[in-house]
């Protein structure tokens, strides 16, 4: 609980003797500015949380109600009246939604490992979610590693009735959003400030997270408290954030500690650590210690810039892409051409140094292609090696397809090949104990991108 740590906050919550009811798992920042307006019109509330103000939107607005709302949110209301369910995720797809429909019974929770616990879903594995995982460290939405369980993705909602699943509704689009970066983000810092609980931030030496730290300087006067997770193998070295961290925390006078772990704590967490994570990533781990050392501070609530080099071009990759792009590409023929120069280089190359060497010029000839060979863990044409064949060009055939990256890339209508006769053709490289920590100019940092 962040917002009413009473019993009358509690969830399950009805409405009007269980006409509505909810369950969900976030936080409304506005909800107070909302509250006042329904309360200007009459409408009268039993608790101070957030999660009834919810209720009364939908009672007023019905689905209409997700437009109102700014913070991070998984919600299903249940409608006795129209007897049916709504589901509605946030617009940036911060708090997770699974479901699975067998077209009997649809279930939906804010974990896959919560819709596998009574074993009534069929495990089958999911060709696009693994073929992801390999290629981009995450699974990539809304696909799981399951055939038959899907994320409800970002800024959508669904309707569940007796007629089961209707067609999914999107209402956010951040690609549209057009906003002073200033003002938007203190005015979204101010929104987060709100809770019941202390807030903290995670302070890395990065420029996302150090500006949180800074604007909340301005936004209130007691010192916020800050936390920095340090590795004891990176002490003294150029990859340890904490000294520029400590330095960043004094400027701004931050409540601040300095967490460190060794590579025996990520053995004993291992465990717990993969049943925490529910769906893999690579960056999960980061991210697992990161807020388990903050917990162990008391904070309930902490601040992340996560996410923020991807939406502001952080990383070196956003100007070196548009270079590469702007060589290669102007080459008329050179992704065909680069591709039977993968097919019969790859093994050689894969035997002395990363396989993406091998995959330059098939893959920097557009930004999609570009991005993903700065940016993967394994190019599209190692998944054979990587899991079953069959499934890996399955997998990687519906992903291309059905998240439009092929027709960004190549232009083409479905069943057209830009390079016919050596299209979902894969090279198989030697063996050569591929990890995470894949070096070279095309590496790329290894964190997930979503």
């Amino acid at each position: 609980s962040i917002i009413d740590l009473t019993d009358s906050g509690a969830q399950p919550m009805q409405f009007d003797d269980g006409r509505l009811v909810i369950t969900y798992n976030g936080e409304i920042y506005n909800f107070r500015a909302l509250r006042a307006e329904l309360e200007a019109q009459g409408r009268r509330f039993r608790s101070e949380s957030d999660t009834e103000v919810l209720l009364h939107l939908y009672d007023r607005d019905g689905s209409a109600m997700v437009k109102l709302l700014r913070g991070m949110f998984a919600l299903a209301i249940y409608d006795r009246e129209k007897r049916g369910v709504f589901l509605a995720r946030d617009g940036f797809g911060i708090k997770p939604l699974y479901y699975a429909d067998d077209g009997q019974t649809l279930r939906f929770a804010s974990q896959v490992k919560t819709l596998l616990a009574d074993g009534a879903i069929d495990t089958a594995p999911s060709a696009a979610g693994r073929a992801g995982f390999y290629v981009w460290g995450y699974v990539p939405e809304p696909w799981t590693m399951f055939e038959n369980i899907r994320a409800l993705p970002a800024g959508s909602t669904m309707w569940i009735d007796h007629r089961g699943a209707q067609p999914q509704n999107r209402y956010f689009d951040v690609t549209r959003t057009q906003e002073n970066l200033r003002e938007a983000l203190l005015d979204t810092l101010q929104h987060h400030l709100v809770a019941d609980v202390p807030v903290g931030a995670f302070l890395s030496a990065g420029l996302d997270s150090a500006t949180i730290v800074a604007l909340t300087a301005e936004l209130q006067s007691d010192a916020l408290r800050s936390v920095t997770l340090a590795f004891d193998e990176f002490d003294g070295t150029q990859f340890d954030e904490a000294a520029l961290a400590e330095k960043i925390a004094r400027h701004y006078d931050t409540a601040h500690q300095t967490q460190r772990i060794k590579g025996a704590d990520f053995q004993e967490e291992y465990t717990r650590l993969c049943a925490a994570m529910d769906q893999p990533s690579i960056d999960g781990v980061n991210t697992y210690f990161v807020s388990k050392v903050t917990a162990e501070t008391g904070l309930k609530v902490a601040m992340s810039g996560l996410g923020g080099d991807e939406l502001f071009g952080g990383y070196q990759s956003f100007s070196e892409i548009p270079r590469m792009v702007g060589t290669l590409g102007a080459v008329p023929g050179m992704r065909c051409m680069g591709r039977a120069l993968r097919r019969i280089s790859a093994p050689f190359v894969s035997a002395v140094t990363s396989p993406k060497y091998a995959s330059v010029f098939e893959y920097g000839t557009t930004y999609p292609d570009a991005y993903m060979l700065r940016r993967a863990l394994f190019m599209p044409w190692e998944l054979p090696k990587l899991m079953d064949p069959d499934m890996a060009r399955a997998g990687w055939a519906e992903l291309e397809e059905k998240s439009g990256r092929r027709h960004q890339v190549d232009g083409l209508k479905t069943g057209e090949s830009v390079c016919p006769g050596i299209d979902m053709v894969y090279a198989q490289p030697a063996a050569t104990g591929f990890g995470l920590g894949r070096h070279g100019a095309f590496a790329g940092n290894p964190r997930a991108t979503s």
